[in-house]
């Protein structure tokens, strides 16, 4: 689904606002930015209409207060009390336009009328309606804050009213505040239902077993089958990778306690135990592990090497052992926070990793670019318009809905990649994987080109002490025939002797972290993650500078926590322009 709207006076947040590893700001780009951030106030001084009636006023403020007061109808009011999200309010807008309903009806509406889910209702009704672009909130809190502000008292009835008014809004959305706190803790930590399951159980508190919820059942359930695991060992980008990290950097692994999350096959585990682990708890809560195990009895590791079936929040590590020194996972999915395996990974880090333990990898960076993917729309949405003389293109509207993962080539991408999520996996909290993240892309072509798309792909990063990769380290692109490829295998028996491969640049002073990295990009030899194309509706007809600015969105779905609803937010300005176009946002699943 996408939304045009004016960008008159629209802007993004500065990126400056949005560093991911600035611990200052990580509790900020917690929240969201969201629609109030991007509006500037002259939005409510434009000529709105009433909702019921056929009356222009003045201003948004106008609008409606005239139908707060003639018609007892609150905007501010409904969105609040029904924690209406944008999309969600634009909806009541176009629906109250469109079918206009009583006043009675439109005040008494619950939230779970379906028009609320109907992408019908995001057409507007009425031509740039600015109610379409403000929040509720805008119309009247800049009036009650200056009303409230002032010192003295009120000299007349009219003032007194007014000052009223504004108390018992401010009382009134503190009263909503405080129930919507209410509910939150009651419905997202179930705190009564989980002491219930306790009870039930007869177990310790700290090791509850919860049941899976059906989106993990399946989950678990497609990691015991072979063939997943095939396709990933033998992505050598992947676990050439891995393996060259681990079994060149003996000092790390030596003598360590290492915990490998979402072990599969268990081939992570064997290459720390060769490195000179100590202990292995090697963890996974499908059935892959029963073979995981008997992998390492047969390599005769199983004196090193313990696995644990279970979730990773579950489990107990055997008597004698409360922390690990190193804590390793393949955890990336499709556009690295696919399947949220890192939830787990997260936990792990704050339930068994020692104080200055190594998470491994240590940091991943999402990267955000222009592509023109002229080859693969023709594969997935051009043909279907001509086939045998007939129109099927009614058969590729989906596709511009989900995301495609799929390979596109290093000549498609027409920008330099942003940065929209940098992830240090030794500080990330669980909560800062749902997003917000300013971007601009500067197109490459050398001519006009039509641009169908925005990759996605990500770079991930080890190193030897578990910190921040610097500033300045460029990713290793692996390319075919590249030594990586081939040379982590020991052969005939002999030691594996390592060479400084993905360091990104020379080392540079003492103090500076060796940094093993790969690249899931399109430079790269194609890995089995692939990339993760967001196909445009309206492709953007861009040349050399051409701009494309705006907000990347991501969030785990409310349907189903492993898969990923992501908003693409943005507006295009040639170089020679001052103004950019229209706003575009379109929605997508990564599924």
């Amino acid at each position: 689904m996408s939304l045009r709207l004016s960008a008159a006076h629209i802007d993004p947040p500065p990126a400056d606002e949005h560093d991911s590893r600035d611990e200052s700001s990580s509790e900020d780009e917690d929240d969201d930015q969201t629609w109030d951030d991007w509006v500037s106030d002259s939005i409510t001084k434009r000529p709105c209409k009433s909702l019921f009636e056929d009356k222009t006023f003045d201003s948004v403020q106008e609008a409606l207060a005239y139908d707060e007061t003639t018609h007892g109808f609150s905007l501010k009011e409904v969105s609040s009390r029904l924690a209406l999200d944008l999309y969600q309010r634009i909806r009541l807008v176009n629906w109250i336009r469109r079918e206009h309903p009583p006043s009675s009806q439109a005040a008494a509406l619950t939230g779970s009328e379906e028009f609320f889910k109907s992408d019908e209702y995001l057409k507007p009704a009425l031509e740039d309606d600015p109610l379409l672009q403000i929040a509720p909130d805008d119309s009247s809190d800049s009036e009650d804050e200056e009303e409230l502000e002032k010192a003295e008292a009120p000299k007349d009835l009219t003032a007194a009213t007014r000052r009223i008014t504004a108390l018992q809004r401010k009382l009134q959305q503190a009263k909503q505040d405080l129930l919507y706190y209410r509910q939150f803790v009651s419905e997202r930590l179930n705190l009564a239902g989980l002491a219930d399951e306790v009870k039930k159980l007869d177990v310790a508190p700290t090791h509850a077993a919860v049941p899976l919820r059906d989106d993990d059942s399946h989950y678990f359930q497609s990691y015991a089958e072979n063939d997943i695991h095939a396709v990933m060992i033998q992505d050598k980008v992947r676990t050439a990778t891995y393996a060259k990290y681990i079994l060149s950097n003996p000092e790390v692994f030596r003598d360590a306690v290492v915990m490998d999350v979402g072990c599969g096959t268990g081939i992570l585990s064997l290459f720390a135990a060769k490195a000179g682990a100590k202990r292995v708890f090697a963890v996974d809560a499908s059935d892959i592990a029963e073979k995981a195990a008997q992998i390492v009895k047969d390599n005769e590791l199983d004196n090193i090497i313990t696995v644990i079936r279970g979730k990773v929040e579950d489990i107990k590590l055997p008597d004698g052992f409360e922390h690990v020194d190193i804590i390793i996972s393949e955890w990336m999915g499709y556009a690295l926070l696919y399947e949220s395996m890192l939830d787990s990974v997260l936990h792990a880090r704050d339930r068994f990793l020692r104080p200055e333990g190594i998470m491994a990898p240590s940091q991943s960076k999402m990267m955000f670019a222009l592509c023109e993917a002229g080859e693969l729309f023709k594969e997935r949405i051009g043909f279907w318009s001509d086939i045998y003389g007939f129109d099927l293109s009614a058969m590729a509207k989906d596709v511009y809905d989900e995301a495609v993962v799929d390979v596109v080539g290093g000549e498609t991408v027409l920008s330099e990649p942003a940065v929209v999520k940098d992830l240090y996996l030794g500080k990330v909290a669980p909560k800062q994987l749902d997003f917000s993240s300013p971007f601009t892309l500067i197109s490459t072509a050398e001519r006009r080109t039509k641009i169908h798309a925005f990759v996605l792909y990500f770079d991930v990063f080890f190193t030897n002490t578990g910190e921040p990769v610097p500033e300045d380290t460029e990713v290793y692109i692996a390319r075919e025939g590249d030594p990586i490829l081939a040379e982590v295998w020991p052969v005939g028996g002999r030691p594996h002797q390592p060479r400084r491969m993905s360091t990104g640049e020379p080392l540079k002073g003492k103090g500076r972290p060796k940094v093993t990295s790969f690249s899931t990009g399109p430079a790269s030899v194609p890995t089995h993650w692939k990339q993760t194309i967001f196909f445009l509706r309206e492709p953007i007809n861009a040349g050399e500078g051409t701009v494309v600015e705006g907000v990347f969105k991501c969030r785990k779905s409310s349907d189903n926590s492993r898969e990923l609803d992501v908003e693409i937010h943005y507006r295009v300005r040639e170089p020679e322009e001052s103004t950019p176009g229209d706003l575009i946002v379109q929605l997508y699943k990564v599924r």
